[in-house]
């Protein structure tokens, strides 16, 4: 990527995408740029997913062209990916959070596994992710004691621990109810709002109007970007079928 593409954080030109080697998405053309909110909308099963995995190399690009930051995941090496996924925050729908260790702890190993030694830096660098999610009371607390919610943000937290260009969101408030998927949503913005990148999934609308980005829509195996225009005539449908 060359210097004058610093704020380019993902190129795809052309790229054909599979998962599990299944071929999923056709001649995918996306990029996105620092501090940009995108949207995927789609029916289940439309390939969104596979999009957003394809960021962090677990989808296989097929052919075209594919940068995330400085990476070529088309001709991208088994070694790098580990280095590559420590540049991104990623957060699940379903948490992933380690059940055998507290909020802390989690935090902790995914620190240690980036290399990190310095106990005090470690300490630190815990104590300012769980201040941002508003959760700096929590660290004791195991998986199974947290609401759905707080869980969902120690998950922020974790994504933001090394300070991530862009964030991947798989439908993070599927789980959550309206007030705190309200209250997850806003900390998201926030995130964009400090130049971090977000590209998330979601079936709600709401969110959309709310917290406005660009909106792609994923069906048939391709993506189209939708204008304001065909985005309210979209929002007069039942948009769980999109």
């Amino acid at each position: 990527m060359s210097a004058d593409n610093n704020d380019i954080f993902i190129d795809f030109t052309g790229v054909n995408i599979a998962y599990n080697e299944v071929p999923v998405l056709r001649n995918v053309n996306f990029r996105l740029k620092k501090g940009e909110i995108v949207y995927l909308i789609g029916r289940v099963g439309s390939g969104k997913s596979s999009l957003l995995k394809s960021f962090y190399a677990e989808s296989e690009v097929l052919s075209g062209m594919a940068r995330v930051l400085d990476y070529d995941i088309a001709s991208i090496k088994e070694k790098q990916i580990p280095f590559l996924r420590r540049k991104l925050g990623i957060v699940f729908q379903d948490f992933k959070l380690l059940s055998d260790r507290n909020v802390h702890d989690n935090l902790e190993f995914v620190l240690r596994a980036t290399d990190m030694r310095d106990d005090k830096k470690i300490e630190h660098r815990i104590q300012e992710v769980l201040e941002f999610v508003d959760m700096s009371t929590k660290g004791y607390k195991m998986p199974h004691e947290l609401s759905g919610g707080e869980q969902q943000r120690v998950v922020i937290a974790r994504a933001l621990l090394n300070n991530p260009k862009l964030l991947i969101a798989d439908e993070p408030t599927g789980n959550l109810d309206r007030r705190t998927g309200m209250e997850l949503m806003q900390l998201i913005s926030q995130v964009a709002g400090a130049g971090t990148s977000v590209v998330m999934a979601t079936h709600n609308m709401k969110w959309i109007k709310m917290f406005p980005g660009r909106v792609i829509r994923v069906a048939d195996g391709v993506l189209t970007e939708l204008s304001t225009e065909q985005l309210e005539k979209l929002s007069l449908d039942e948009f769980y079928d999109f």
